[in-house]
């Protein structure tokens, strides 16, 4: 048996993928998971906080100095000594890691690839997948939260800034496609 994606295209040995969730279905499904965070948890969904906290553990083995003098990561030790990777969003984002590759597992979806236009290399691809993650950490830094704490989170809050944040992510998306849509065709 060949892998076959949703448009009949083979990419393999020997599973058939599966068609994807239902976007409404699986819109509902996370906010009744966003509701279960704030009932259970008391606290939303997010990812950058995760990050930040893994690299302040990081660097406290390294320097613990530093951190503790930069405000900004010595937010994440704690004032109890606990360690970082105890924070809410590190769990979280381990449980969306391990989800996910389960459930690319159950589809027949796992590979290794980077999904690319025709007219763009591997190398470009990579490349400008790296430079758009690194303008996603800063904006994340300087919004005071990832996309998906704005949107879902601050945006289920009612958050003024949180709605300003994704209207202009969403501008800048359109915005920036069409210069790249080279890529895709």
């Amino acid at each position: 048996m060949t892998a076959v994606d949703n448009h009949g295209h083979g990419h393999g040995k020997h599973t058939v993928s599966q068609d994807y969730a239902n976007p409404y279905v699986a819109g509902i499904g996370l906010g009744l998971v966003l509701l279960a965070a704030f009932v259970f948890v008391g606290r939303g969904l997010g990812a950058s906080g995760a990050f930040a906290s893994s690299l302040a553990w990081l660097l406290s083995g390294i320097s613990p100095d530093h951190v503790r003098a930069n405000e900004y990561l010595a937010g994440y030790l704690g004032e109890d000594g606990a360690s970082p990777l105890k924070a809410w969003l590190v769990f979280e984002v381990a449980g969306v890691f391990m989800g996910a590759l389960f459930s690319g597992l159950l589809a027949g979806r796992v590979r290794f690839a980077a999904d690319k236009g025709p007219r763009v290399s591997t190398a470009v691809r990579l490349v400008t997948a790296f430079v758009g993650g690194m303008f996603i950490a800063v904006g994340a830094a300087l919004a005071r939260g990832c996309m998906s704490g704005q949107a879902l989170t601050g945006g289920a809050l009612l958050n003024a800034g949180s709605w300003l944040t994704m209207m202009m992510i969403f501008v800048g998306a359109y915005a920036l496609a069409y210069f790249l849509r080279w890529q895709w065709r």
